[in-house]
């Protein structure tokens, strides 16, 4: 799949050396975060060094203050609270944390996550007639029910009431819940729009601290929860999100709760835990269990207050992802295999397909796996639950998928997300003709250069720029994420200094320098990039693009490049 390349515009010189000046960096280095906003000794040392006294105040989030009330309230009236939340991984960290609090301050509580299979995404009727069987009178919505109108409504006839904390779109109007935290709200004036559902969780408990004169430091124990949302969520680690990051990961680090630990030890990780780790490692665990089981499983992962019970709940979802793991790979092939068998899904600008077998806990991964490796279109993989088709859809960068579908909404019963992912359903009979609209919108809207995958570089560099002073600063850059990439650099002139080869399934290995410089040389791994051997075995000049990593192998560190593409 051919890629472009995207190199951003070079900060300004200026204000390049000025910073060089100001905190002693390679111009290079500078240059990186002037295209960040960092321009001052100020705002490096925030960046560098960010600080939990700069997080917002809670109560400037719309309805907080009537959240906290009813929360206390509640307290005082010694009402139960449900805290309800969605079966993914920003879901369950939501509900961990909320609950944990709520419990420390002991308060009546207990959690609620609703079946992917038999209930679906979001508020449910059966969670809120679980709710009132069990004599709750309060439930605490996180990472849903923003659009759940009818699931509200239905509630209060049982004399229920609900905080809504979500991060989603909402509709234009609200369902009637006491309070609806959402940033997103174009009626919230909260400086910070990107925290996902368990950020503002974390900002509904710092609002009940402070509303109890309970010290900061008392919250910084949820942080990694915090850390491992936004960072499985894909929402941009900036601002404030940020922030919470890096002291997420750093309690991860120093002080990791009883879920962590247990599968930091099972996959015997020995090194920092980074946002990478949290993204592949922890997330997919503490996915599954939603995907295959039940979300409560990650809950219980999660809130294991010892290393028995973190352990037992840790070897539950780890068996779980190895199946996971089993399942999307079955069903990937398979709409590979639809889609070469059908030459006119091929001309197409999106791909939708549906297949009444397949898994409905996989089908985002699915939508996702054929993006990224085979067609770069935005997709939805379709399945049948509950008598109904229900899907997932996934984007392309740039590429606004949810306006898309909200065009096409009058055909479905249900659907909500984000601008690069969503989930919709619909009745079977109105398949043919959202396939055929959904198509005619994207066509109709996508330019042409968005239906190629793009990389984006921070800047060239050479490689005699490279040693480990420079990579050691340059580490210091994360946490990254959306908003805050690794940094992406290309070098021009590159040969290779010994034959490269395929390694493993389809990996090119290579050591390369640059023509004009044979004195300086690195390892280079491109993953799943063997298609690129002709190119650099030939001993012409080529250009490559790539991120820095370490490598360790027999006790020694060394720097490697991380290749993203080679151009002739």
């Amino acid at each position: 799949m051919e890629k472009r390349w995207n190199v951003k515009e070079q900060a300004p010189e200026d204000k390049v050396l000025k910073l060089v000046e100001a905190i002693r960096v390679s111009p290079v280095i500078a240059n990186l975060l002037v295209q960040r906003g960092v321009e001052t000794y100020d705002q490096a040392k925030e960046f560098f060094r960010p600080d939990l006294k700069s997080l917002h105040d809670p109560f400037q989030m719309k309805d907080m203050d009537k959240a906290v009330k009813r929360i206390a309230d509640a307290a005082i009236n010694h009402e139960k609270i449900l805290v309800y939340g969605d079966y993914d991984v920003d879901g369950t960290s939501s509900v961990a944390l909320v609950y944990t609090f709520l419990k420390f301050l002991a308060l009546n509580c207990g959690y609620y996550i609703p079946d992917r299979y038999a209930e679906g995404y979001g508020i449910s009727f059966k969670g809120v007639d679980y709710a009132a069987e069990n004599g709750y009178k309060l439930i605490v919505a996180l990472d849903c029910g923003i659009k759940a109108h009818d699931k509200v409504s239905y509630a209060t006839e049982k004399g229920i009431e609900f905080i809504i904390c979500d991060h989603h779109k909402p509709d234009k109007t609200l369902p009637e819940a006491v309070a609806i935290l959402n940033p997103k709200r174009t009626d919230c004036e909260y400086p910070y729009k990107e925290l996902p559902g368990c950020g503002i969780g974390f900002k509904l408990i710092q609002a009940l601290a402070i509303n109890y004169d309970m010290p900061f430091d008392m919250l910084e124990q949820y942080l990694d929860l915090v850390g491992l949302s936004i960072a499985s969520d894909i929402v941009p680690i900036t601002g404030e999100n940020r922030t919470l990051t890096f002291h997420g990961l750093k309690r991860i680090n120093s002080a990791p709760r009883a879920g962590f630990k247990a599968i930091i030890d099972l996959v015997q990780l020995q090194k920092q835990i980074t946002v990478n780790d949290l993204v592949f490692v922890f997330g997919p665990r503490i996915n599954s269990a939603g995907r295959i089981e039940t979300g409560k499983n990650a809950v219980e992962l999660l809130i294991a207050d010892n290393p028995e019970k973190a352990k037992f709940s840790s070897d539950s979802v780890n068996k779980t992802n190895f199946e996971r793991r089993d399942v999307d790979t079955m069903i990937t092939q398979e709409a590979i295999n639809m889609l070469e068998a059908d030459h006119s899904l091929k001309k197409k600008k999106t791909t939708v397909l549906y297949n009444p077998e397949w898994h409905k806990g996989v089908i985002g991964i699915v939508a996702s796996r054929l993006i990224e490796k085979h067609y770069y279109r935005p997709t939805i993989i379709l399945t049948k639950s509950n008598g109904k088709i229900t899907g997932s859809a996934r984007s392309v960068r740039d590429f606004d998928l949810y306006e898309a579908i909200d065009a096409c909404s009058h055909l479905l019963e249900q659907f909500g997300g984000h601008k690069y992912a969503a989930g919709l359903t619909m009745a079977e009979e109105n398949l043919p003709a959202f396939i055929a609209l959904f198509e005619k919108v994207v066509s109709e809207s996508i330019p042409e250069e968005l239906l190629r995958p793009v990389i984006e570089i921070d800047a060239p560099l050479p490689l005699s720029s490279i040693n480990d002073g420079f990579y050691k600063i340059l580490k210091q850059l994360a946490p990254f994420g959306p908003g805050n990439m690794a940094p992406v650099f290309y070098s021009d002139n590159v040969i290779t200094k010994y034959e490269p080869k395929v390694v493993g399934s389809n990996h090119l290995r290579m050591n390369v320098m640059q023509a004009d410089n044979p004195n300086t040389s690195f390892n280079v791994i491109g993953f799943d990039m063997g298609e690129h051997l002709k190119i650099v075995a030939s001993g012409k000049p080529f250009r490559i693009s790539y991120s820095l990593r370490e490598n360790e192998w027999n006790g020694t560190t060394s720097i490697e490049l991380n290749l993203k593409d080679v151009k002739a």
